[in-house]
Formats: C-alpha cells, sequence, structure tokens
C-alpha cells in the first residue's frame, strides 16, 4: 500500500513540476503601479500563482510550483478522537484511500493550495475562481448573505464573500470529508508513541469550515490566509499565512486528468 501510495504521487509531483515552466513562457509585461479598484473595492481579475508556488518571480515571468503542506507546528491540538480521522486507516478503496489516482477533485482547501495556477474573474456582486488543476472552479458571492440553509455535502461546498475594508473575507461550510492537502506517506504524529499507523493523506472532516482572508501587499501580490477550523478533529481553530503573486502573461492551460494517467486506480505503468 505504502509503495502504490508514493509511486502515484512521484508520477503526479514530476508532472506537475515538469509543466511549470508553460505557465509564463512570455516575457513579463503588463507589471501594475497601483492596485485596482471596482465599485469602490480592490479587484483581483487576472492569473495568480496561488499558496502553491514558492512566491518567488523568476525571469520571463516564470515561477515554480511547489508541494504545499500544512506545518504541524501550527495545528491545534487534537480532539479525542480527532486524530484517527485525520489519519484513517486505509480501506483498500482507491476512491477513498488516493482518490487523485482516480482523477476525482481535490475541492476545497485543497484546490487553493495546490500547484497549479488560478485565475480570478470579478464583478462588483461575485467573484468566480478557475482552478487550472481539474478545470475546476466556484463562484462566491460577494454581497455579505449568509449561508444556504440544509446543505449538500460537496467537494467544493458553499463559499459567500464579504468585505472588511480593502481584505476580501471568503467563507466555506458544506463540504464532504476529504483529503486537507498534499501530504502522503508522513507519520501522522510527532509523538513516538502514537498508535496511528502511517498512511497517505491528511484528512478534514465533513464539519469543515475555512475562511480565507484575501488582501493585496503590492500591486502584483497579496496575502493569502487560511483559517481551518474543524471542532471534529482540532480543538480550535489555527491560521496558515501565505500569499499569491499575479502573472499578466499566464493563461491557464488544459488540464485533463485522465489523458495519460500511467498510474489510473493506483495501477501504475510506463509511457
Amino acid at each position: 500500500m505504502k509503495k502504490l501510495f508514493a509511486g502515484m504521487f512521484t508520477v503526479i509531483a514530476a508532472t506537475v513540476l515538469a509543466s511549470a515552466p508553460a505557465f509564463g513562457q512570455a516575457a513579463a509585461a503588463g507589471a501594475r503601479t497601483a492596485i485596482p479598484r471596482m465599485a469602490g473595492k480592490p479587484d483581483f481579475t487576472g492569473v495568480w500563482a496561488g499558496p502553491g508556488f514558492t512566491h518567488k518571480i523568476g525571469p520571463s515571468d516564470t515561477e515554480a510550483n511547489v508541494i504545499q503542506r500544512y506545518p504541524t507546528n501550527i495545528m491545534s491540538p487534537f480532539q479525542p478522537g480527532g486524530e484517527k480521522l485525520f489519519h484513517p486507516d486505509p480501506t483498500g478503496d482507491m476512491a477513498k484511500d488516493d482518490a487523485l489516482s482516480l482523477c476525482m477533485p481535490v475541492g476545497i482547501p485543497r484546490s487553493i493550495t495546490g500547484p497549479f495556477a488560478q485565475q480570478w474573474v470579478q464583478t462588483p456582486t461575485q467573484i468566480a475562481v478557475l482552478y487550472e488543476w481539474f478545470r475546476t472552479w466556484r463562484t462566491i458571492p460577494l454581497d455579505g448573505r449568509p449561508h444556504a440553509k440544509d446543505l449538500d455535502l460537496t467537494w467544493f461546498g458553499d463559499s459567500v464573500g464579504k468585505w472588511e475594508g480593502d481584505t476580501l473575507v471568503i467563507d466555506t461550510v458544506g463540504l464532504k470529508s476529504w483529503t486537507l492537502d498534499e501530504t502522503v506517506n508522513e507519520f501522522p504524529s510527532n509523538n513516538p508513541n502514537s498508535k496511528q499507523p502511517r498512511i497517505a493523506g491528511r484528512w478534514h472532516s465533513d464539519a469543515l469550515h475555512v475562511v480565507e482572508r484575501v488582501k493585496y501587499t503590492t500591486p502584483m501580490s497579496a496575502s493569502y490566509d487560511i483559517t481551518i477550523d474543524d471542532p471534529k478533529i482540532f480543538t480550535k481553530p489555527w491560521t496558515w499565512n501565505s500569499s499569491m503573486n499575479l502573472h499578466p502573461n499566464w493563461q491557464l492551460l488544459e488540464m485533463i486528468c485522465e489523458e495519460n494517467n500511467r498510474c489510473l486506480g493506483g495501477k501504475c505503468k510506463g509511457n
């Protein structure tokens, strides 16, 4: 099982990193000198290298992506039984143990920190975020409305937005239990007496509440803070501070997971 997970992740990581230069092949141009505004609020329209990148601009508007994981030292203590939910035992069902190998969506919050570009399209009333990874998207109303009632649990949940000054606050609930980040084959606990096995993945529960806070720090970059509030797993919320860079010459490329997937269902084969 461990070799299967490691092999699948290695193939995906190699594919991701090999494709990174394609994001910024043209010479850098169109750098902003002022933060754009729309209806009095900051306008985030553009193609961004999100938290799943190095945040270091290279030649010709390039930026390398990374396999992003939440540091364990910022996480809150586990609730009783929380560690078991965070690191569930393998089931033998690839749709649960390694869903990425079946090209299933990674959802929120994993799409936010994924190693692919994302395009934001803003209007005065909503923002659409288009993720290159799996060609998925979400729309976020900006009128401060509450969440819908009786939500069906989904991969991307129900996101609503509001403004706190010039900070965009995105609140998401209604998420099905799913993988949290790109962690693969790490020991789930720093405690040497932990009885949890070494397995692939860290999960969140269906009680997850995600709050994103995005604010321009320069005309070409923004802070991106993600708060994870999962009362079934952690004793209190915790926050990871990241950032994203605008790339005026990037465009989203077509990413079809099922095409040339050499490890479909964990059954790897050569080219």
